[in-house]
């Protein structure tokens, strides 16, 4: 126990001792949370929209009232003709338009068709444009069908008719597709997972550059303590790191905990020392900080990203990487975090899917480390 906790103060010195990698430890998971949380996160909402009404009738005033009573759109603008709209377009000072024709009043009140003509920015993101026309096309129906339910319930013809088939829908956990109770409980995992993973896969080969290796090597210290006395001050800086997320997540992105906090944050230490377990057995195995540092991004943190769920789904991947993402501590810990966070389930629902292979793999990677070191002595 002696030799334990002679390497955990030891690293715990380093780390205080230098300015540099206290302020990484501390203040990089929040900065991130708060980068990406914001800029990933980030739905496009009340976009800019220009209206050109020449009916000014109650009919066309009540069309473009449903588009601004929208969060979604913001007025900027009031035109009057279609080249006040494309000028406003061509100087990007909206992304959408609308131009109500003068006969739309009149078209409606005659039983005919009125038409409205939507301008969009296409010189923006594609993915903003194509989510710009679905909203407004989704607004637009809503206008349609109250003009319909109006047209009907003044019928003669509508006394005793009913909806054939009327449909309810509930959207569960998250009501209002709020992208951020999908991105902040993803990003969490992802950031624990490079602190985690580039703190300690420069542990060993740092020890081993420095020259001070050879030091450890020669004292009665045993493999399992010296990886223990490496893993266990970064667990406690991953802890400290976690509770400053869950905090930034709540009061920044109004992102809490559904379910059961301690569950929550048992399961975080159990994936912070798989991590530093795998991060100390890349230390283990590269010869040096360049070689663990590539082997950190290019075989963990990039596919980490990529194949755990956090962007996209794992359920259409081939079988290969479906089964590298496997591997990966994070994929599993993702999983746990947005079952928790989100849905508020409990152990029950995760345990064979996520709990027991993330116990597996933390307790395999940490065995490894162990076992590779030796090797090296």
């Amino acid at each position: 126990m002696n030799h334990l906790i002679t390497i955990m103060r030891k690293e715990v010195y380093h780390i205080w001792r230098d300015p540099r990698t206290l302020a990484l430890i501390l203040l990089l998971p929040a900065m991130l949370l708060i980068l990406l949380g914001y800029g990933i996160s980030g739905e496009r909402n009340r976009i800019p929209l220009v209206i050109a009404d020449l009916s000014r009738t109650d009919a066309s005033r009540a069309y473009a009232q449903k588009f601004l009573s929208s969060s979604d759109f913001l007025w900027a603008y009031s035109a009057m003709s279609e080249e006040e709209i494309l000028a406003l377009l061509d100087r990007n000072e909206a992304e959408a338009a609308i131009l109500i024709p003068r006969e739309f009043g009149k078209a409606l009140d005659s039983g005919r068709t009125a038409q409205v003509q939507f301008y969009l920015n296409g010189s923006s993101d594609p993915t903003d444009v194509q989510t710009i026309q679905l909203k407004l096309n989704a607004i637009h129906q809503m206008a349609v069908q109250d003009l319909l339910t109006a047209e009907l319930s003044r019928s003669p013809l509508a006394a005793g008719l009913s909806m054939p088939i009327e449909s309810f829908t509930r959207v569960l956990y998250n009501p209002n597709s709020d992208q951020r109770w999908f991105m902040i409980p993803g990003l969490i995992p992802i950031i624990l997972q490079v602190q985690a993973l580039l703190l300690t896969a420069l542990a060993i080969v740092r020890e081993r550059e420095q020259g001070t290796m050879e030091q450890l090597i020669v004292t009665p210290v045993k493999p399992w303590e010296l990886m223990l006395g490496k893993i266990i001050p970064y667990l406690a800086v991953g802890i400290f790191n976690l509770f400053v997320l869950l905090v930034l997540g709540y009061f920044m992105f109004g992102v809490s905990v559904t379910g059961s906090f301690w569950m929550l944050a048992a399961l975080s230490v159990v994936f912070i020392v798989g991590s530093l377990g795998l991060g100390v057995l890349i230390s283990n195995l590269a010869q040096s900080q360049m070689q663990a540092i590539y082997l950190s991004v290019f075989v963990i943190l990039i596919p980490a990203i990529i194949l755990s769920g956090l962007l996209f789904p794992r359920d259409n991947m081939p079988l290969v990487t479906y089964l590298y993402s496997m591997l990966l501590p994070v994929t599993h810990y993702l999983e746990i975090v947005r079952g928790i966070m989100v849905r508020g389930i409990g152990a029950e629902s995760l345990w064979q899917t996520a709990i027991l292979p993330l116990i597996v793999l933390s307790i395999g990677y940490f065995v490894a480390s162990v076992l590779a070191f030796r090797k090296r002595i």
